[in-house]
């Protein structure tokens, strides 16, 4: 796979990435039986020998379960570590925790901070997180706290480089103009179905700060991708339909999977979006690879979006 490096840092990955939030199948801790932690590190296995190099988690998928996992294989596999740049993300807070009365919320204290890097690193059973990020915006944020945390984190060798997750420019900028080290990546939903980010200055930002943006669902939580389909309570049940079509002809053209045409389009931007492949279907993480030797004409590119879109452009 061809690689690209991460934001101004010095990681070079794969210009897909493999996200861990789906390895185990589930989100409830007692579902996890010994086969769906195989499944898992079959999933994680497929990606490493597919050539993906990031690897994303947070310590919330299945309440921590999907990093352990992943760390039982690190520590079964010896060089595996070697091979791969880990990415994991803290700030979302569950409801009753600590207390049963406790609400869902996000909380970037340096205490959650610095105790949530500590518990990734045990479950993940390593020294070091490669890419850490805080999940969604703390309304409550003290960037000169985080910085201190931050810094407490990088100094320690416990984290390499920082980021952020679904941040809009503004809360990017806030955050930024208090940290002394700069932010490499912010993580956001980015597909043919949602396209936000390049109109609100997300992508904007990135090519100005050299930020890369990691894309989650890039298929539009399967929707995009080979055998989706429109749920029937859709908001855009009938455009989304359409795209879908359009989306099969001209990956026939191609000669891809409507999977591979919906990265590719991803890739085409020249911010530099590496999309996260979710699927723990080992002949879906192999497949997704094709997308980085597809180079979607223009043409091709416009028609695409016109369809998401709706409408014509201005």
């Amino acid at each position: 796979m061809l690689t690209q490096t991460l934001g101004t840092s010095s990681l070079t990955v794969s210009r897909l990435a493999y996200g861990c939030m789906r390895t185990v199948g589930t989100w409830n801790v007692a579902e996890v039986t010994p086969e769906r932690e195989e499944q898992a590190k079959r999933a994680i296995r497929a990606a490493v020998d597919a050539g993906y190099t990031l690897f994303d988690h947070a310590d919330i998928y299945c309440h921590g379960e999907c990093e352990r996992v992943f760390g039982e294989l690190l520590a079964q596999t010896p060089g595996l570590r070697e091979r791969m740049i880990i990415a994991t993300k803290c700030g979302i807070r569950f409801p009753g925790d600590p207390s049963p009365d406790s609400p869902h919320r996000f909380d970037f204290s340096a205490e959650h901070i610095l105790r949530s890097a500590d518990l990734s690193l045990k479950r993940l059973r390593t020294d070091r997180i490669d890419l850490y990020q805080l999940h969604r915006p703390d309304l409550l944020m003290n960037p000169p706290e985080i910085a201190a945390a931050f810094e407490k984190l990088h100094t320690a060798g416990k984290v390499r480089f920082f980021g952020v997750s679904n941040f809009s420019p503004s809360f990017v900028r806030a955050l930024q103009k208090h940290l002394p080290m700069p932010l490499i990546v912010n993580q956001v939903e980015i597909h043919l179905g949602r396209l936000d980010c390049f109109t609100d200055g997300t992508l904007d930002q990135c090519i100005e700060n050299t930020m890369t943006p990691l894309s989650w669902s890039p298929l539009g939580g399967g929707m995009l991708g080979d055998g989706g389909k429109v749920r029937d309570n859709h908001p855009r049940r009938e455009l989304m339909t359409q795209l879908i079509d359009l989306l099969d002809k001209i990956a026939a053209k191609y000669g891809v999977s409507r999977t591979v045409l919906s990265l590719a389009w991803l890739l085409k931007h020249p911010s530099r979006i590496i999309p996260i492949v979710g699927s723990a279907k080992p002949p879906h993480i192999e497949d997704a690879v094709k997308a980085d030797g597809i180079d979607i004409d223009r043409e091709d590119w416009y028609r695409l979006l016109v369809a998401a879109r709706g409408e014509r452009l201005p």
